[in-house]
């Protein structure tokens, strides 16, 4: 069998974050293959995660003022997608948060896709991003829905492009299962846990570490300390939400604002909890936290309930609150330090190497020559060595 020619599509390029660190990852485990992105803004100092790759973008990138507002061209990007021709690829494996999965593709082309969530603001968090961005009434907000009405459609019905989905947690599987009406199978998102060690003494401080924006509720997180003042809490991130926390804090809470990678992780060891209060897709920092030996008390709703093990299991590296409110922190914390002897470092870093970047590429290489071998091979039983032949094509 012959190689495989292989495209691999992401939505947008302009830092290095959460669903970049995927698209690094398919950029590893397939050396030969060929970037597409909607557009390319990534700064020099952080390219270093494309591995010498040039992606090749499309008409956006070329558009004024694209390069700070690029998102204000969200209407156009379905059709800005469509335009990338990738008929000359025998595998496409987009790493899609908006409209990387709608790339057009053949009945003779194998298509992954790797989805970190479904649209957000155009399927069920519709209403949080209009009251969020003040378009809950008058012309901008008719428009604003017009847009997403037509942007949920394309999204729905580009779903049938995909041959096989891949979900970044059975919390994200159920979104695409109610947007797509399709089945997909869980790979973790990859986290560095070899960067995140266990250090040999925990102390008596609290931590909590996100960028400041609405939803990672760290104002109020903040708040809950603050009523809670035998309790320390230092808290490393800057964003908007930055004057709101500083404004309900008290003298046992810190803010450190933005922090670089050792003063985070140092502080990650030896904090006694890591808070975490958003509802995430998966959320990475609780899986770094356990990585660093250190039990997590988080929102029990979205990817935390499959990062953390909460006290109803034999070795919990966690406690969940069922509401995003002080009370429900205070809580929290009362429980997490009544259970605090059930809580071990071991315990959490176990935990969290099921999320580790070999456990990433394994599992999606396998779900990749799975797709492969059903969909390139005759559908009838083949003997172990056709098997062999997929793995060594990729």
């Amino acid at each position: 069998m012959k190689a495989l020619k292989i495209a691999i599509v992401h939505d947008w390029l302009v830092s290095y974050a959460g669903a970049e660190r995927v698209a690094e990852q398919l950029l590893i485990m397939f050396p030969q293959a060929d970037l597409f992105s909607v557009v390319d803004f990534v700064p020099e100092s952080e390219r270093g995660f494309l591995n010498g790759r040039t992606p090749k973008t499309t008409f956006i990138q070329k558009l004024p003022r694209a390069k700070t507002s690029y998102r204000t061209y969200l209407p156009l990007m379905p059709l800005a997608i469509e335009q990338l021709d990738l008929s000359g690829y025998d595998l496409i494996v987009s790493s899609s948060h908006a409209v990387a999965k709608g790339v057009l593709t053949g009945p003779d082309q194998i298509h992954v896709s790797y989805v970190h969530s479904p649209i957000r603001y155009a399927w069920d968090m519709q209403h949080q991003y209009l009251e969020e961005s003040k378009l809950t009434k008058g012309f901008k907000s008719f428009l604003a829905k017009s847009i997403l009405h037509y942007i949920r459609m394309w999204d729905s019905r580009t779903a049938s492009g995909v041959d096989v989905f891949v979900a970044n947690s059975a919390f994200i599987g159920r979104r695409i299962r109610k947007a797509y009406r399709r089945d997909s199978q869980v790979v973790f998102p990859p986290v560095d846990t070899e960067a995140f060690t266990p250090a040999a003494q925990k102390k008596e401080f609290y931590l909590t570490a996100s960028r400041l924006v609405p939803y990672k509720k760290v104002p109020l997180i903040v708040e809950a300390f603050s009523k809670m003042p035998d309790k320390q809490l230092i808290v490393i991130g800057d964003g908007p939400e930055w004057a709101k926390a500083n404004a309900v804090k008290s003298a046992n809470v810190t803010l450190l604002g933005y922090q670089p990678f050792k003063v985070l992780k140092e502080h990650m060891q030896h904090a006694k909890g890591f808070v975490f209060a958003a509802e995430e897709d998966f959320g990475i920092t609780p899986v770094e936290a356990q990585a660093c030996g250190t039990p997590v008390i988080a929102f029990g709703r979205g990817g935390a309930l499959e990062t953390v093990k909460g006290l109803d299991t034999d070795q919990p590296t966690g406690v969940f609150f069922g509401e995003q409110s002080v009370e429900a922190i205070m809580a929290a914390v009362r429980s997490f330090e009544q259970n605090s002897h059930r809580f071990t470092v071991q315990a959490c870093r176990d935990n969290a190497e099921r999320f580790s970047i070999a456990q990433f590429r394994s599992s999606m290489m396998k779900v990749i020559n799975e797709a492969i071998f059903e969909l390139m091979e005759p559908p009838v039983a083949a003997p172990q060595a056709q098997r062999a032949k997929v793995k060594s094509v990729i």
